[in-house]
C-alpha cells in the first residue's frame, strides 16, 4: 500500500497514462507483495520544460514511492528492474528515462480516514 506519485509529461492520452499506472501498480504487486485492491496512485502531468531529467528529452516518468519501511533490498531492486520492463513494453518509455525513488517512513504516518492511524490503533 504504497502512496504513488507518478509525473509524466502533458498531453498524453488518457490510454498512455493508464499504462503507466498500472505498469507501476502490477509492479508494486508483484514484486513487493502489496495486495490487489491496494492502490493509492496520483498521476502528475507535467510541462516538457518543467520536468527536468538531466538531458534526456524523450518520453520520461519520475517514480516515488511513499511506503511503510521493512521491505528488503532485493525486492526493491526487483520492482526497479519490473518497472522499467513493464514501462518499456507499455507505453514504451525507454528504461534510461524512468527515474523511481522509495521513501520509507513508519506505522504511525498514515491515516487512511477518520484521523486515526489505522497501523497503530
Amino acid at each position: 500500500m504504497p502512496l504513488v506519485n507518478i509525473s509524466l509529461l502533458k498531453k498524453k492520452p488518457a490510454k498512455y497514462i493508464k499504462a503507466v499506472a498500472h505498469g507501476v501498480n502490477s509492479a508494486v504487486i508483484e514484486t513487493m507483495g502489496f495486495p490487489v485492491d491496494d492502490l493509492y496512485q496520483i498521476v502528475h502531468e507535467i510541462d516538457p520544460q518543467c520536468l527536468q531529467f538531466q538531458k534526456r528529452v524523450k518520453d520520461r516518468a519520475m517514480i516515488q514511492l511513499i511506503m511503510r519501511a521493512g521491505r528488503s533490498d532485493k525486492s526493491k531492486q526487483d520492482f526497479y528492474a519490473k518497472v522499467v520492463e513493464n514501462l518499456a513494453h507499455n507505453p514504451g518509455i525507454d528504461p534510461e528515462n524512468v527515474l523511481i525513488t522509495i521513501v520509507e517512513n513508519h506505522d504511525i504516518d498514515w491515516s487512511f480516514r477518520d484521523g486515526v492511524a489505522q497501523f497503530v490503533v
